[in-house]
């Protein structure tokens, strides 16, 4: 099947979608299709991979929360150093890339992605990475960081991702103020929601009367629920899978409550105002608050604000383990 026989066939399916656990789904099987053709294109080319690895996804696609319109945020992990490895593995990245970007999926703006040699490494390269990465104080390093913890296996070696995510944790047992640079790359969002309750839709541009849903209402939850994920050793990249294990653990039960549902209803939202394929990747991070019913709007100002009071819980949370 080639790349664009692959956009085609997702192309004429994704609108068929009928919840974002199916679309997600959906999305699996388009990028596991796109990892098969390009696998067998580099082994017509260069062979069969020398070792074994794992080709992992990140970001929203990670978390199983891809919208209807979603870039690319992948790398790889190969078992072995060596210059063989290195080449092989460059290069299926790179054929990875492009097969993605051919069947629908935009190149990644900041070059999160299997083409760059920085996203694909060997175990013990990976490792050093993420060692450099946890000892930098710079806001990208722990960016790269959280954005690496959302990892999830597409193909391949799912214990290697484990592995790694475990080296991060023992890594915040050693020194929990970890924890409190992480809040620090993630606390601050856009607020949609005023002080009187009313939105704070954009006032300029091409998404003037709309809210950034992304900003404003997706990562408070994701950001949250991330650091306590991290705090707490939770396996689980995604946020909904975060939120169930998380309010499982005693100290957590009752202050956690009602957030599973908030955030579902966040992943509905954006899936049915945004049905219709958008004009670009762009468009799938607003939503149009005159679309909304009355009924919607009251719903969703409840959800944006519960967002922000998890983010202050959550800062709370952390600020409080420092002072012990």
């Amino acid at each position: 099947m080639s790349y664009i026989e692959i956009k085609q066939w997702r192309d004429s399916q994704i609108e068929k979608q009928e919840s974002s656990e199916e679309l997600n789904a959906f999305h699996d099987s388009v990028m596991k299709r796109v990892f098969e053709t390009a696998l067998k294109k580099v082994k017509e080319k260069a062979g069969h991979p020398p070792c074994r690895y794992a080709w992992f996804v990140m970001g929203s696609a990670g978390r199983f929360e891809q919208a209807i319109i979603s870039d690319q945020d992948h790398g790889i992990v190969y078992e072995e150093d060596g210059e063989e490895n290195s080449t092989y593995f460059n290069t299926f990245g790179k054929e990875l890339s492009f097969g993605l970007h051919e069947a629908g999926y935009p190149y990644c703006d900041g070059n999160v992605m299997s083409s760059n040699p920085v996203w694909c490494r060997s175990k013990a390269s990976w490792t050093e990475q993420l060692e450099k990465w946890l000892n930098e104080e710079s806001f990208d390093s722990i960016r790269y960081m959280l954005i690496f913890y959302d990892a999830r296996v597409l193909e391949g070696e799912r214990e290697y991702i484990l592995q790694l995510k475990k080296y991060i944790h023992d890594a915040i047992k050693d020194k929990p103020d970890l924890l409190e640079r992480f809040l620090e790359n993630t606390i601050h969002t856009k607020k949609a929601v005023g002080f009187f309750r009313q939105f704070l839709p954009e006032t300029h541009g091409s998404h003037a009367g709309s809210i950034d849903i992304k900003q404003s209402g997706f990562l408070p939850y994701v950001n949250a629920f991330r650091l306590l994920a991290l705090k707490e050793d939770v396996e689980g990249a995604s946020t909904l899978s975060r939120i169930e294990a998380l309010s499982e653990l005693p100290k957590y039960a009752r202050e956690l409550q009602g957030y599973r549902n908030a955030f579902e209803k966040l992943l509905h939202y954006r899936l049915v105002h945004h049905k219709k394929m958008t004009e670009s990747y762009d468009d799938i991070h607003y939503l149009d608050i005159k679309e909304l019913t009355k009924d919607e709007r009251k719903e969703l100002k409840q959800i944006l604000k519960d967002g922000q009071k998890l983010q202050d819980y959550t800062q709370s949370v952390i600020k409080g383990m420092m002072r012990r």
